[in-house]
């Protein structure tokens, strides 16, 4: 008789297959084995992060998303860590990118378009009143759950309001350029809101429209589009 299979273990999570991989991190499938949960756990390697001087970084995206939640922003459960890895327990979202949707069946009707919208504009709204920027808001970092509801992800490149110079404003130029506010990319300091709240507008025309507003293959002919939009 063939002994069954000892399956791999993070804490009370039984670790399964990967959904996802980037340049610092995997993320994968695992379920809660108190009550039966699904959860995505990603996992960092501690080498890569601080090689690329990324720690600063991660410990703001994990101080970000503990502040916050709300429906519809993915929820983070719990932090991990061992002597080589770091493990973040996320919320699983199993109905894939909004981008996807988009790609694959083209503009929205005017009233699914105002339903993501909707919890779009709550979900940023309620990052605001709690002092979070995300500052790269765009349909690659807008999950769906298997109900059709919004889930905003990936608050990598957040701030948080302590970050606010003494002017009042941001400096650091981040997100991307399709989406980001022209005061951003003018690198002059920008109002974290103001500047999500742009990027929402961007999303907004591009689930009505189908393609994006600004958009050329040469970076700086797109800065300029924007610019004087």
């Amino acid at each position: 008789m063939s002994q069954p299979k000892i399956k791999r273990r993070v804490g009370k999570y039984e670790v399964g297959r990967t959904i996802g991989e980037g340049t610092f991190a995997k993320v994968k499938f695992a379920r809660n084995s108190e009550t039966g949960e699904p959860v995505a756990l990603k996992i960092l390697d501690k080498e890569k992060v601080l090689k690329h001087k990324m720690a600063e970084q991660i410990k703001r995206e994990i101080a970000t998303m503990k502040l916050i939640t709300h429906p519809n922003v993915v929820r983070i459960y719990e932090v991990m860590g061992s002597k080589t890895k770091i493990y973040i327990v996320l919320e699983f979202v199993t109905g894939g990118e909004l981008f996807d949707k988009i790609v694959n069946h083209g503009r929205m009707r005017e009233d699914e378009a105002r339903r993501y919208f909707q919890q779009l504009i709550n979900a940023v709204d309620y990052c605001h009143s709690r002092g979070v920027y995300h500052r790269d808001l765009k349909p690659e970092n807008l999950l769906l759950d298997a109900y059709g509801n919004l889930k905003v992800s990936d608050f990598g490149l957040s701030a948080l309001s302590q970050q606010v110079r003494e002017d009042g404003l941001l400096h650091t130029t981040c997100g991307t350029p399709n989406y980001a506010a022209p005061e951003v990319l003018n690198d002059r300091g920008y109002d974290g809101a103001t500047a999500d709240l742009w990027s929402c507008g961007v999303i907004l025309f591009v689930l009505l429209a189908g393609y994006l507003p600004f958009d050329d293959c040469n970076v700086m002919n797109l800065y300029k589009k924007v610019s004087i939009s």
